[in-house]
């Protein structure tokens, strides 16, 4: 950002997309570290929250804020060429960026295959998810190798490159990231950006979502025997 520009600050991140935000990053780690110690279910547990949050995400990518929209970051493979060599739009510049896109969708692409193949898994010991028995014993063994090999060390390594990134901008490039996600706002130089809609009635249609998320989450893991 040109130190001799005028800015001003915008709200760029919703509060529900910061909660759900937080509220991901807090999932993964109990997740990871459930599988990894035999807590199943705990494991279960938090395989249920992620299973909500990503399908409230899901949701929100398509009636959230402006920036948290997925049309918004949404690139052409000519933006990101036009990023990777400095001259990216201003809009661009933003909320998440041509490169940082790519991880966002890869994101969330992998943690949705996650939940879905943990909902058909069985480790024939005694962790079983809910909709295993409604599909064959080659799909099960299919998801349950995806889910404990493939799917965990993919997603362990897009959270390392994710958090690589986030050090690499803030600490080389200076560049706000953390705590735009936790205030909301960033500063920018002052032009016609839109910010994104933030207000009590977003809000409670967020609680609502979430809520019809969560429902369903529910009653997934009510079909587990």
């Amino acid at each position: 950002m040109d130190p001799g520009r005028p800015v001003v600050r915008l709200r760029v991140w919703d509060l529900p997309t910061r909660v759900f935000h937080w509220g991901l990053a807090i999932a993964l780690v109990a997740q990871f570290a459930s599988a990894w110690n035999g807590a199943m279910e705990w494991h279960f547990r938090g395989g249920y929250c992620v299973l909500a949050l990503v399908m409230f995400r899901v949701v929100w990518g398509f009636i959230g804020g402006h920036w948290s929209r997925f049309v918004t970051f949404a690139y052409a493979p000519r933006s990101i060429v036009l990023y990777l060599r400095g001259r990216a739009a201003p809009g661009h510049l933003v909320g998440h960026t041509p490169l940082g896109s790519l991880s966002v969708f890869a994101l969330i692409v992998v943690v949705c295959l996650q939940v879905v193949s943990g909902l058909f898994s069985d480790d024939e010991i005694a962790a079983s998810g809910p909709l295993a028995r409604m599909v064959s014993n080659a799909s099960v063994a299919l998801a349950t190798g995806w889910h404990a090999v493939w799917g965990q060390w993919i997603l362990l390594t897009l959270v390392i490159l994710h958090l690589a990134a986030v050090a690499y901008y803030v600490r080389v490039r200076r560049q706000e990231l953390i705590w735009p996600m936790v205030s909301g706002d960033k500063h920018v130089p002052e032009s016609s950006l839109p910010a994104s809609r933030d207000d009590g009635g977003s809000r409670v249609m967020a609680l609502l979502v979430f809520v019809a998320c969560a429902l369903t989450a529910a009653w997934v893991a009510s079909l587990r025997a």
